[in-house]
């Protein structure tokens, strides 16, 4: 994933913002070549700014049950 408008080097400093920060680009942006990591999106979904009806979409894929 190659991104122009942000210090990527100055954010891999702080590995949780950068977590964050990549997990909501590929989920808003789009994926490229990358899979999204289940693991991680589940322990830091409560952190993400998401589109509204990308988030729901994808809490009914991480957690089936409740729907």
């Amino acid at each position: 994933m190659y991104n122009w408008s942000v210090d990527t080097i100055e954010l891999k400093k702080d590995k949780k913002e950068y977590t964050i920060w990549q997990l909501e680009q590929m989920v808003n942006f789009g994926l490229g070549k990358d899979k999204i990591n289940r693991q991680e999106l589940k322990k830091y979904w409560p952190f993400l700014d998401l589109d509204e009806k990308k988030k729901k979409f994808l809490s009914m894929l991480l957690w089936p049950k409740q729907f």
